[in-house]
């Protein structure tokens, strides 16, 4: 019996983590209302922040508190590659359109950003295993570029928001929630996430014991499964409300957020730089999202109508395989 408490700690933190889901999206919504914010935006900075935490406080309790940053960096680059793989699934709720000719171009922005702190994060996590890996104090040199390049990216996302005018969004009934209202019940479902996403390592390090399973697989693809919840029940919830660009949004905008959490981990991990502790596996998860996202580009600019057997099409099929190739390859080179 003892054997199944872990997992049992698992769904409870995962049940609690999706609960709390459809009650960020509603609120978020309200608050565009309120403000006359797009869900682009809304999507992208708040709901992308608040479904993001738990792989903050994941990462952070990782480094700090369970000395393990297989997990920490794991979780964060896993959760990009979960990201993208749910583009899977709208696509295949978005029967009556295809999506990828619904969605904003400004999102090819967003992407286009993830890409370059992905890669950037890959590629520092392979020089952290060269003579190329410097430090400043007990951190990566290369991390301050990480925090540059998130400032960038989201000034970069908020100045084409201001220049790009676009007509106004019929916005859900929001049952006169007032704006008050509406940011303190945000905030308190944002703190049941961040309660449950700091349990999250803990609970990853005793099923790894379990299993055997190295702790790169656990961080890859266990815990950010988890951690990835909020972003998925946040994602229905948004089609559902036919606000497809609140769902991208959130889905690119967590992605970039992701990085930033690298560098946040970094910080906190006292015993040396958190990229050279790291299994260089990792990388392999970097790569992986770039290319989903590259794939998710050429789609938003290609636009593609067909689809097999009327369910999803050859997007959601490359998507799919890279994303089933690079769980393989942690699963095998996973140390």
């Amino acid at each position: 019996m003892e054997q199944f408490i872990p997992w049992l700690k698992f769904a409870f933190c995962a049940l609690v983590i999706g609960f709390a889901g459809p009650r960020l999206t509603r609120y978020a919504d309200v608050i565009a209302r309120h403000t006359g914010l797009s869900r682009s935006w809304i999507g992208l900075v708040l709901l992308a922040t608040a479904t993001s935490l738990p792989e903050l406080f994941t990462g952070l309790s990782a480094v700090i508190a369970a000395a393990a940053p297989d997990i920490a960096v794991g979780n964060a680059l896993g959760s990009c590659v979960f990201n993208l793989a749910m583009l899977i699934l709208l696509d295949e709720l978005s029967r009556d359109e295809p999506m990828y000719r619904r969605v904003d171009q400004g999102h090819l922005l967003t992407a286009g950003f993830g890409i370059i702190m992905i890669g950037s994060a890959g590629a520092f996590l392979l020089l952290s295993r060269s003579p190329l890996n410097l430090q400043i104090f007990h951190i990566s040199a290369y991390t301050p570029l990480l925090i540059v390049l998130y400032v960038v990216a989201m000034r970069g996302a908020f100045v084409y928001e201001r220049r790009v005018r676009r007509p106004p969004e019929v916005m859900q009934a929001a049952d006169d929630v007032s704006l008050r209202t509406a940011l303190i019940r945000y905030f308190a479902a944002a703190a049941v996430v961040v309660a449950a996403g700091s349990w999250l390592p803990f609970i990853g390090a005793e099923i790894a014991e379990l299993m055997g399973w190295n702790t790169t697989f656990v961080g890859t693809l266990l815990i950010s499964a988890a951690t990835t919840l909020p972003e998925l029940v946040v994602t229905i919830s948004a089609l559902r409300m036919g606000a497809v660009d609140m769902a991208i949004g959130n889905l690119l905008g967590s992605n970039v957020f992701n990085i930033l959490i690298l560098a946040i981990d970094d910080l906190a991990y006292v015993s040396g730089p958190l990229l050279s502790a790291a299994s260089p596996a990792n990388a392999i998860t970097a790569f992986a999202a770039m290319v989903m996202s590259g794939i998710f580009i050429a789609a938003m600019i290609y636009k593609p109508e067909s689809r097999i057997r009327g369910t999803i099409g050859w997007v959601s099929i490359a998507l799919l395989f890279v994303y089933m190739f690079s769980a393989y390859a942690i699963f095998l080179h996973g140390q």
